[in-house]
């Protein structure tokens, strides 16, 4: 499994992925050198800068998680919510035909392995509310305002 590390505004993102594919995208806190990016995540490296640069709103990858079934299809939904938009988990869950689903929907948005690719930061309460997010809150914050079409000015 190829190795590669890229620092965005809001931590150190390490890619894992091989000729089959982009494994996994996870945030760390630690900051790590961007270092040599094996030509196998050399795409999804570039794609994510133009990600963070604001030049690209959706992900063109080959992608080879490791998930159940299940999880997979849930997955599968995330990948239609659109840029700047955001659902909520009951949303989801009737998306996926089982409105009673919503716990382990939720459950596997929080094992989504591909850290943006695979949008879980566009997941929101119902009642509008920041809930649940691996890589902080913070940073679900950050990353929806990133692509709110008219962000939000800060007065402090």
């Amino acid at each position: 499994m190829d190795i590669a590390y890229l620092q965005t505004p809001i931590g150190t993102a390490e890619f894992s992925g091989d000729e089959n594919g982009l494994a996994k995208i996870k945030v760390l806190d630690e900051n790590i050198p961007n270092g040599t990016v094996p030509e196998s995540l050399e795409e999804a490296v570039t794609q994510f800068k133009e990600y963070f640069e604001g030049k690209r709103k959706n992900f063109d990858l080959k992608l080879n998680p490791s998930g159940t079934e299940f999880q997979k299809r849930v997955w599968d939904e995330l990948q239609k919510i659109p840029y700047g938009k955001t659902i909520s988990y009951l949303e989801l869950s009737k998306k996926l035909g089982d409105v009673k689903a919503i716990r382990a929907v939720a459950g596997a948005n929080g094992k989504n392995p591909l850290w943006i690719v695979l949008p879980c930061h566009r997941v929101i309460g119902s009642n509008g509310e920041l809930t649940g997010y691996a890589g902080g809150l913070h940073r679900k914050k950050w990353l929806l305002e990133h692509e709110s079409p008219s962000p939000q000015q800060s007065l402090f």
